[in-house]
C-alpha cells in the first residue's frame, strides 16, 4: 500500500485522473470499478475534461459500480444510476451497455447480487477499482463488522451513513435504509485499488484506515492487505498521518511517480 499526499484537493483529484487516464491509454478495454459521492464529483469532471480536450477514449471501457440503494428506481434523483449517468456517463463516449450498476429494484436481491459477481468474473475481474472512504471508514456500503471475505450482497445502512446521505434526497425521509454493495472480498480481488480522500473531515478516519490496526469495524483497513493499493489524499485529509513526511518523500523521489510529477498541476 502507498499513500500520496498532494497540496490541494484539485492536485489530488488531478493525480487520480492522470493515473486512470494512463491505465486507460495502456488498456482501452479497461475494466474500471467506480464509486459515487461528493468526493467523486470533481474527479469525474476532470475525466470529462480530459475526454473533451485530450481525447481520453472510454469507448471500449467497462465499468462496475460499487453499490446502489434498494427500493428506488434508476430514474430517481437519489439513485446511483441517476448520479452516474448525469455526473459522468452522458458526458463521455462510453457504451452504456458496458456500464453496470446493481439493480436495487430487483425482485430477488440475492439473485441480483450473485449475478453481479458473475458479471465481474465474466469480464476477467476489475482492473482498477476507484474508491473513497466514508466518515466511519467504510468502502462501498461495507458498514462496521463487514467481513473481509464478504461478497456483493444486501446490507443494512448504519444510522451514521443514513444521516450523512439523507440531505442528498429532496425529501430526507425517502433515504433508503438498505443497499446492494460489493463486498470487501470483491473489492480486494481488483488488480489495483485507487482511493481518493479529501477534506479535513476525513483526516481522523484516513489515519485509522492506513496506519491503524486491521479491524472489521473499519472496512477500509482491509486495503492494507491489498498488494497494489494507493491512497491519494489532499493536505487536509492527510494532516493526521504520522508518516506524512515519508509519504511525501515517496512521491517526490520514487521513479514510478516521475511521469506524474509534472502532470498533477491542472
Amino acid at each position: 500500500m502507498q499513500v500520496i499526499i498532494q497540496p490541494t484537493t484539485m492536485d489530488a483529484v488531478n493525480l487520480v485522473a492522470c493515473i486512470i487516464s494512463e491505465r486507460l491509454r495502456q488498456k482501452p478495454h479497461l475494466v474500471l470499478g467506480l464509486a459515487t459521492g461528493r468526493t467523486m464529483v470533481p474527479l469525474y469532471q476532470r475525466l470529462i475534461e480530459m475526454h473533451q480536450k485530450e481525447d481520453l477514449d472510454f469507448s471500449l471501457a467497462v465499468t462496475f459500480n460499487l453499490d446502489e440503494y434498494i427500493g428506488i428506481p434508476p430514474e430517481h434523483p437519489g439513485s446511483y444510476h441517476y448520479f452516474m449517468y448525469n455526473t459522468f456517463f452522458r458526458h463521455i463516449n462510453i457504451d452504456l451497455r458496458n456500464t453496470h450498476i446493481p439493480n436495487g429494484m430487483a425482485e430477488d436481491i440475492a439473485k441480483e447480487c450473485k449475478e453481479y459477481e458473475e458479471k465481474i468474473k465474466d469480464f476477467g475481474g476489475i482492473d482498477l477499482q476507484l474508491l473513497s472512504i466514508g466518515e466511519s471508514g467504510h468502502i462501498g456500503f461495507n458498514e462496521p463488522l463487514s467481513s473481509m471475505f464478504s461478497r456483493t450482497r444486501e446490507k443494512a445502512l448504519s444510522p451514521k451513513t443514513i444521516e450523512q446521505n439523507k440531505h442528498l434526497f429532496s425529501n430526507p425521509d425517502e433515504m433508503p435504509k438498505r443497499a446492494i454493495t460489493m463486498g470487501v472480498g470483491t473489492i480486494l480481488e481488483a488488480h489495483e485499488c485507487l482511493v481518493l480522500v479529501t477534506g479535513k473531515h476525513k483526516s481522523k478516519i484516513l489515519a485509522r484506515a492506513v496506519e491503524g490496526p486491521f479491524t472489521a469495524m473499519i472496512s477500509a483497513t482491509a486495503l492494507q492487505l491489498h498488494p497494489n493499493c494507493t491512497f491519494v489524499a489532499d493536505e487536509d485529509a492527510g494532516s493526521e498521518l504520522e508518516q506524512r513526511e515519508y509519504y511525501q518523500w515517496i512521491f517526490e523521489n520514487e521513479p514510478e511517480w516521475e511521469i506524474y510529477r509534472n502532470k498533477v498541476k491542472v
